[in-house]
Order: structure tokens, then C-alpha cells, then sequence
């Protein structure tokens, strides 16, 4: 605990208000029911009406007020988006780690069938893949997790072939260790540092694609609050010079510089450079 309050005292401010943005998303998220006045699709009012002390926010298309389906939103779309960042990783280091660990035609099959799947644009073969199974939220989760896994699998493999001709991974094939406590003993251990710093800007690249999908209409569906989906909802008072709108979008961009700061400060860290 010490020794991260004087990490954090040395931190650059950007990481610090990237961390202070972090954390008062994941209180939103995590007490999200506790801070709302009312439900996530209660009709609580007329369509669009405007802010004031009943509804600090104004209301929706639907009459439902606008700050508890942001608080929800948060909830959602950065729960929903963790999970599938943690599996995309899952899924490509695991792949990227078995690749560097077997070589020969193991990696080439695997290396191949990821090129396949990256030369086909994210966005539009998540549009097909949804049109055809369906939109509930595992399927997203699964879906999307896929296709990032690939991006994730390159650098995994890349950290990892540097690791694997080190001597003391061939000490342990030597003393007869297995192919997984390799993988979990030395190669891991070694990569964690990019790896971390891999996952937040995935994560950011993974939320953007949950809310794009969101406001095409095949993410996160109805009544459920997502910011993606309430941009496209609202959009139609912009025309009238209503920036409630831009409200979710801004909660999109906020949460992405938040973590690209973070994200910033730990390669910095991570690389040995100092602080000039």
C-alpha cells in the first residue's frame, strides 16, 4: 500500500486525473443503483423536456431521465467492455504464447488463420456476424472478443518469441517442465509488462466498437442503457441546438483519454526511460 501511495506521488498529473477518471467511472458503475433517482427505463416524465431541478439532465426520446440512464450506461457499456477485453486477451495470449512455445507448423496454422481474420475490416464482420446470430449481450461478448483477440495474439507472440530463447526457459525444458508451467512460469511473468499496458488500449478499442455497434443498433439492446445507442436515441435534438446528446458521447471520449493517460504512464514506466 506504500509503495503504490509513492508511485503514486510520482506519477505525472495526466496518469493522475486518468486515474481519478477511471475510478469515479467504476464508482458510477459499481453504485450506479445507489446514485440514480429513478430506474434504468422508468418513464418518468414527457419525451425531451428540458433540464431543471426535477430532471437534472432532461429526459430521452421515451420520457426517462437522462442522468440515471448515463449512471447505467457507465455500468454497462464499461462492464460489458471489461469482460470482453479480459477474454480477447485470454483467447490471444494464450494463442500467442502456444505459437512462440511450439514454433514449426503450430505457429504458422495459427499465424495464418489470424491473418485471415485480420484482413477482414472489425467493424463490418462484427455487422455480419450479429445480422446473422443474433445481438444478445454473450454473443457480443463472444463476437467481439474474437475479433480483438487477433490484434492481442501479434503482440503476444512478438513478446513472447523474444522470451522463449532465453536461457532460463530452456533451463526449465531441460528439467522436463511442462508446456503450460512454461507458459504461466517464465514466458508470462516476463511479458506482463507491455501485455498491461496492451490491455488498456484495447479496452478503449473494444469500448469504442461496443458503442459504434450500439448506435448502429446491433450492441447492446433496448431498454438496457448504453451510451452508444443513447446517442442515436437523442440525436435529433442537435437540430434544435440541445447538446444533450453529446453528453454520452463526451462520456466515451472522457473515459478513453482517462485511460489512454494511464495507459501512457505505465509504457513510460515499463520502459525504463526517465523523467526529464
Amino acid at each position: 500500500m506504500r509503495d503504490a501511495l509513492s508511485l503514486l506521488r510520482k506519477s505525472p498529473w495526466s496518469a493522475r486525473f486518468g486515474l481519478f477518471i477511471v475510478f469515479a467511472y467504476v464508482f458510477m458503475a459499481v453504485f450506479g443503483p445507489l446514485l440514480t433517482p429513478y430506474g434504468e427505463s422508468e418513464i418518468v416524465g414527457f419525451e425531451y423536456e428540458p433540464w431543471g431541478p426535477e430532471f437534472l439532465l432532461g429526459t430521452d426520446n421515451l420520457g426517462r431521465d437522462m442522468l440515471t440512464r448515463l449512471i447505467y450506461g457507465a455500468r454497462n457499456t464499461i462492464g460489458i467492455a471489461f469482460i470482453t477485453t479480459v477474454l480477447a486477451f485470454l483467447i490471444g495470449c494464450v494463442a500467442g504464447f502456444l505459437a512462440a512455445v511450439l514454433g514449426g507448423w503450430t505457429e504458422q496454422a495459427i499465424s495464418r488463420f489470424n491473418d485471415i481474420l485480420m484482413a477482414i475490416p472489425q467493424l463490418i464482420f462484427a455487422l455480419l456476424i450479429l445480422t446473422i446470430v443474433g445481438t444478445s449481450v454473450p454473443v457480443l461478448v463472444v463476437v467481439i472478443a474474437v475479433l480483438d483477440s487477433t490484434r492481442v495474439y501479434r503482440l503476444a507472440r512478438a513478446v513472447a518469441m523474444n522470451i522463449v530463447v532465453m536461457d532460463y526457459v530452456e533451463v526449465a525444458r531441460l528439467r522436463g517442465e511442462g508446456l503450460w508451467w512454461i507458459m504461466r512460469s517464465e514466458v508470462l511473468p516476463n511479458a506482463l509488462p507491455p501485455l498491461v499496458a496492451e490491455f488498456g488500449l484495447r479496452f478503449c478499442f473494444v469500448f469504442l466498437l461496443l458503442s459504434a455497434l450500439s448506435f448502429l443498433g446491433l450492441g447492446i439492446q433496448p431498454p438496457t442503457a448504453d451510451w452508444g445507442s443513447m446517442v442515436r436515441d437523442n440525436a435529433t435534438l442537435i437540430t434544435f441546438g440541445d447538446f444533450t446528446p453529446i453528453l454520452p458521447a463526451a462520456s466515451i471520449a472522457l473515459l478513453t483519454i482517462g485511460v489512454n493517460f494511464i495507459v501512457d504512464w505505465l509504457l513510460h514506466k515499463t520502459s525504463g526511460l526517465k523523467d526529464g
